[in-house]
């Protein structure tokens, strides 16, 4: 490879050109270059040719002029009051036949615009409205750029225009699809003014119950909504990811490294609870067999959540289940059941994203049966690894029954969880639901199967070093392709958050900053050579409070860990709110915000499901378990982690007695405490200090609220430690009788009521 400072300089400039920053800083403020071989690889990756000086000029040349190459740009994306003034296109001609600076007299300019509600107005462009702006020659070839007044007057939504010139006896044709976006994403009424309210955040997985399957359901979901609004007074129900995952112990089995996105995972179906199950005596009998009713006791009594065994079990009673259906309804004579015609309506709604989810299940079913030796797509024989093949599509012909079995569940889920969000809001919970997007996926899953197109293989998305990771991460999936989805109008995009958002009242993005920037990293290298590469921010905020507006859902962005300059300011400004974590707000000398220093649109909590708890921060079990495991390598290094816990714990005692939080004889009780408990004062004042924070929304985990010690997910280990699968101590039929238990509750409601956040509270 060159190795002279001209093609240094050339490399760098186009690395610039398409997105990849030559540096950055790291968390604590220090830069970083990237290596040449770096920017190399990625450039590889976004298809650019860079062996000599010659082919990256004609690279940057090509990135300069990248909006030239189509008649008009194909995905144009616009807040409502501000449009572009003009509509910009340009086309080859001849030199010899048209004047300099000035548009050939015989070129004629059409448009149809079709609106997404089924308007369409064809109307041709007068000449005397068009504008000539310039003239270039590329590759030898001259082109004329003009412009047209922009059309007015669309309403929110995705529409088309098809814009059509004609000139010199030559018809070019460009279809543009215009997405028309508010300024602001929705808020709920109940937060607007001085609104606030209170949540509870519970991972489904652990919910404990006498009748689940030895795994939270969405029948648990309906029993403990009741409970959590009339005795805790909240107003939203937090949940961790719901996506489709594989259900294979330990690798796939965490919700934020799902097999999709698009759809979620069947083993939370409370069957019981099913319309066809209660008609298929099959189903019934095969629960009630003795080795079933034996297996379903050790479920519920295990202390973890045994993911593979309930989907297996699940999954078998499912197929008995969906036997009835067909029975009943789908394959039965006379008129059409209402069953069916809701079914059928799910399919025609839901269209070519549910058949290629479902396509990808039946494939990975029939291969992992006839081989289990093919556990990946990437194993499969080659034609069915493209997911539009003739051979995949005559599988799926041969195996219908099959594939309706997968969108039959996917039905199934929605009902359920629509349900459950009926009666949350039924019950007074004005927002309901809280749903969770996960930032990447499987790159062996359904989703990278079907759409792999959209992503960039050989790449993976990680953080930087840091104090948490001084090795850097790599998280083990594929970025997204910028250009690809931009140039296929955002569809995946738009459809991953409305997907996500329904049925709920708010949705919480992991790593929001992936709409500004990811952190790329070259597979099988350290995450340390890795590179910050930006996203179209703009397009995908204007896309997001679309969204968010049609489908009613308040938008939570993650924005922990080191952000680029302004990013939360974008946010903010468009209605989003920011995630704010006890632990880390703190000022420039390490002691803790105060709670009116918190912002307004936001949501404060203590923890999240990657970090240690209250209970276990305050006992430092966090610090120990990484020992344990050898995460935390040496002696030296363990009690330097303990002395900084502890001096940390004093200045939050400190702290909070200066705010008012904790009397002085409770701090000085806390100072003096031989074994770090957290005790009923600290609890109150750490509830205290969350609800009381200046942001609209507080979250309260059940981890937090209940003082449990274990975490839920330790990062850096898969079989280490029993990530995603813990349990929730109680039953959910023990939350009101559990004197503890009640006594917390009744903690929280008090603080919740006193602090304005109740669902009955009234602000003047």
């Amino acid at each position: 490879m060159n190795d002279s400072e001209t093609y240094r300089q050339k490399l760098y400039f186009l690395a610039g050109l398409k997105g990849i920053e030559p540096e950055y800083r790291d968390i604590r403020g220090a830069g970083h270059s990237i290596p040449r071989e770096t920017l190399i690889d990625f450039l590889l990756a976004l298809g650019c040719e860079v062996d000599s000086e010659e082919k990256l000029e004609r690279e940057i040349e090509k990135e300069k002029n990248r909006d030239w190459q189509f008649l008009t740009a194909p995905t144009q994306v616009f807040y409502k009051d501000r449009l572009a003034e003009e509509l910009i296109f340009q086309f080859p001609v001849d030199p010899l036949e048209i004047p300099p600076n000035r548009l050939p007299a015989d070129l004629r300019v059409r448009m149809t615009i079709a609106e997404e509600n089924g308007k369409q107005v064809f109307y041709s462009v007068p000449f005397k409205v068009l504008r000539f702006i310039e003239a270039r020659f590329l590759d030898g070839v001259l082109y004329v750029r003009a412009g047209i007044p922009f059309p007015a007057g669309f309403p929110l939504g995705y529409h088309r225009i098809y814009f059509s010139l004609n000139q010199g006896g030559r018809d070019f044709e460009q279809t543009i699809r215009l997405i028309i976006c508010p300024e602001q994403a929705y808020l709920p009424s109940v937060l607007e003014g001085r609104g606030k309210r209170a949540g509870l955040m519970v991972s489904l997985a652990g919910l404990r119950s006498r009748k689940n399957w030895g795994i939270g359901d969405f029948g648990d979901l309906k029993a403990l909504i009741p409970w959590a609004i009339d005795q805790l007074k909240v107003g939203l129900i937090g949940l961790l990811p719901l996506h489709a995952l594989s259900n294979q112990e330990p690798y796939n089995i965490s919700p934020y490294y799902p097999s999709s996105r698009f759809y979620r995972n069947p083993v939370y179906l409370c069957l019981p609870e099913m319309e066809d199950f209660t008609e298929s005596l099959k189903a019934q009998a095969l629960v009630a067999g003795r080795e079933n009713q034996k297996l379903l006791e050790e479920l519920r009594a295990s202390e973890k959540v045994c993911f593979e065994k309930v989907d297996r079990l699940k999954t078998a009673v499912l197929r008995e289940v969906f036997q009835s259906f067909l029975t009943h309804h789908w394959n039965k004579s006379g008129p059409i059941s209402l069953r069916k015609k809701s079914f059928l309506a799910y399919l025609e709604r839901e269209g070519d994203l549910l058949d290629l989810f479902a396509g990808y299940c039946l494939l990975n079913d029939f291969f992992n049966k006839e081989n289990p030796a093919m556990p990946t797509w990437a194993q499969w024989p080659a034609p069915y690894q493209d997911p539009r093949s003739a051979e995949v599509e005559q599988i799926k012909k041969e195996h219908r029954q099959e594939l309706l079995f997968h969108k039959y569940l996917q039905w199934q889920v929605e009902i359920q969880l629509t349900a459950v969000q009926d009666l949350a809001k039924a019950k007074g919970a004005e927002i309901g639901l809280y749903h969770d997007l996960a930032l990447g996926f499987d790159p062996w899953g359904a989703d990278a199967w079907a759409w792999r197109d959209f992503t960039l293989p050989g790449i993976r998305v990680g953080a930087p070093p840091d104090d948490f990771a001084p090795q850097g991460q790599e998280w083990g999936f594929c970025p997204p392709n910028a250009e690809k989805n931009r140039l296929d109008g955002y569809r995946l995009f738009s459809r991953e958050i409305r997907k996500n958002s329904f049925p709920g009242g708010a949705l919480r993005i992991d790593h929001v900053m992936k709409l500004a920037r990811l952190y790329w990293i070259k597979a099988g290298f350290p995450a340390g050579d890795g590179a910050y590469v930006s996203y179209p921010l703009e397009d995908y905020l204007k896309i997001l409070t679309l969204e968010s507006l049609r489908n009613r859902t308040l938008i939570i962005g993650e924005d922990l860990g080191t952000l680029p300059e302004g990013l939360r300011e974008k946010l903010q400004s468009r209605g989003i709110f920011s995630y704010r974590l006890f632990y880390f707000e703190k000022d420039g000398d390490g002691n803790l915000r105060e709670p009116e220093a918190y912002p307004e649109e936001a949501l404060a909590s203590i923890s999240t499901h990657d970090l240690p708890t209250l209970a276990g921060f305050w006992s430092m079990e966090d610090i120990l378990l990484r020992k344990r495991l050898g995460i935390i390598p040496d002696e030296g290094r363990f009690h330097q982690a303990l002395s900084d816990r502890i001096r940390e714990k004093r200045m939050m005692i400190d702290r909070l007695q200066t705010l008012g939080f904790l009397s002085p004889e409770a701090a000085l009780d806390l100072h003096g405490q031989g074994q770090p408990l957290v005790t009923d004062d600290l609890h109150r004042a750490v509830l205290s200090f969350i609800l009381a924070a200046n942001s609209k929304l507080a979250l309260i985990s059940q981890e937090d609220l209940f003082l449990e010690k274990k975490q839920l997910n330790l990062p850096g280990t898969i079989d280490a430690y029993p990530n995603w699968s813990g349990k929730m101590r109680l039953t959910i039929e023990a939350l009101g009788t559990d004197p503890e238990t009640r006594k917390k509750a009744g903690l929280f409601r008090e603080l919740v009521e006193r602090f304005g956040r109740g669902t009955t509270a009234l602000f003047p």
